[in-house]
């Protein structure tokens, strides 16, 4: 019998790979934290998402797209999501 806190990885990975899935349009941060908390019922913190989503992009299993900034030229914007 494992002992422990179980580790979150493991249960937020698969959740976010199917929200971007079923979603058409690429998604930010905060939408995909609030999708989680729909289907689980339980809070995660925006860096939590955040450094789970760093990790597929690094996997190669999503792409980040950085938009860029509304009012600075050279600065980037909002980075959403979207399933490769």
């Amino acid at each position: 019998m494992k002992r422990g806190r179980p580790i979150i990885r493991s249960e937020l990975q698969p959740i976010i790979n199917e929200i971007l899935e079923e979603s058409k349009l690429p998604l930010n941060i905060n939408t995909i934290t609030k999708k989680i908390e729909e289907r689980t019922g339980k809070r995660y913190s925006w860096n939590t998402v955040q450094k789970y989503l760093n990790e597929l992009v690094e996997l190669g299993q999503i792409e980040a797209i950085k938009l860029p900034h509304s009012k600075k030229k050279e600065k980037h914007g909002l980075v959403v999501y979207t399933k490769k």
